[in-house]
């Protein structure tokens, strides 16, 4: 079977790049860029609540880090390195063999290494924990407290798909084999805009991933720029995937559905045709879908009609 450092050495050791020191040591040596700050986040995944038992752990490895890429691309920051830690119940050879190969594909294609981690045996399920590390000018960071008055709100990517899938494997919604196929990818293999995102640097003002929902993570955009918005719903980047459902599920999946690791983000009216470009550049789907305002709050319209954010909210561990 191996020890837990046979297993390091087989699955998760890689050649470190130039000027740095990766596994092996106590402490991994990242370089970073004089003049920028170090950006980190860390995010932690549990078998029953953030995955399934079955999910492939290809996909899960690839998860684990797109999750907390999507961290670093809201703060416009470049990769550096990442740190990897997981909880097993047993030594699955095959398991760690695609689990790991998910990662490091990742890894390799984001510029963001894996330096070191830990391993230990669980008694129950499995439980993985990623630490990025990322770069960005300070003047350049995309904070959540820099929107102001009058900025578009843009959003990358599409809504709602994550969370019809999961619906769909909870059995929360009728089994529906083709419609799970078009919106499983989104869920288990998310892509989160990392280049567009660095590319945003010193053009757009605020950002965060609406991993929660996009109510629920635009106001934190609100709260802490002390300002509201107006958001026109039809203007909502819907996935074509959703075609066919009940409006109010719809609505739902939309507004507060999870696991949509995009970027939500704000800029001067000024910035559009630079940012259209970008995402031009990047071949990435980009909607504006309002605009910041003075007045606290977020009210959505569609057409002369008030929607209500729906009642469930965005997602909350502890709700």
């Amino acid at each position: 079977m191996g020890t837990e450092f046979d297993l390091i050495a087989r699955y998760f050791n890689r050649p470190a790049p130039p000027d740095y020191l990766g596994v092996g040591d106590d402490c991994a040596l990242i370089p970073v860029t004089a003049g920028h700050r170090l950006a980190t986040s860390t995010d932690l995944l549990v078998q029953g609540r953030h995955f399934f038992a079955d999910m492939d752990p290809r996909a899960l490895g690839h998860k684990a880090l797109a999750v907390n890429l999507s961290d670093l691309a809201a703060m416009g920051a470049r990769p550096l390195a990442c740190l990897l830690g997981v909880s097993l119940p047993k030594a699955d050879h095959a398991w760690l063999e695609a689990f790991s190969g998910g990662f490091h594909a990742l890894a390799q294609r984001a510029g963001c290494p894996l330096v070191g981690g830990d391993t230990t045996r669980s008694e129950d399920g499995i439980a993985i924990s990623v630490t990025v590390m990322g770069e960005v000018l300070p003047e350049h960071a995309l904070r959540r407290s820099s929107a102001q008055a009058n900025d578009d709100i843009w959003l990358t990517g599409t809504l709602g798909a994550p969370d019809i899938a999961l619906r769909l494997l909870q059995g929360r919604l009728p089994s529906d084999a083709h419609r799970l196929a078009a919106t499983r990818r989104q869920l288990e293999w998310p892509e989160p805009p990392m280049a567009f995102a660095a590319a945003l640097a010193g053009v757009a003002r605020a950002a965060l991933d609406i991993s929660d929902g996009l109510v629920q993570d635009l106001g934190h955009i609100l709260k802490a720029s002390a300002c509201g918005a107006e958001l026109e719903y039809a203007e909502l980047p819907v996935d074509d995937a959703l075609a066919g459902l009940e409006d109010e599920l719809i609505r739902n999946a939309v507004l507060t559905g999870g696991d949509v690791y995009q970027l939500c983000f704000t800029a001067a009216p000024g910035e559009r045709v630079r940012i259209l470009e970008l995402a031009d550049q990047f071949r990435l789907r980009l909607t504006r879908i309002g605009r910041i305002v003075p007045e606290p709050g977020l009210r959505i319209s569609h057409g002369d009609r008030a929607i209500e954010p729906p009642a469930e909210g965005g997602f909350d561990h502890f709700s």
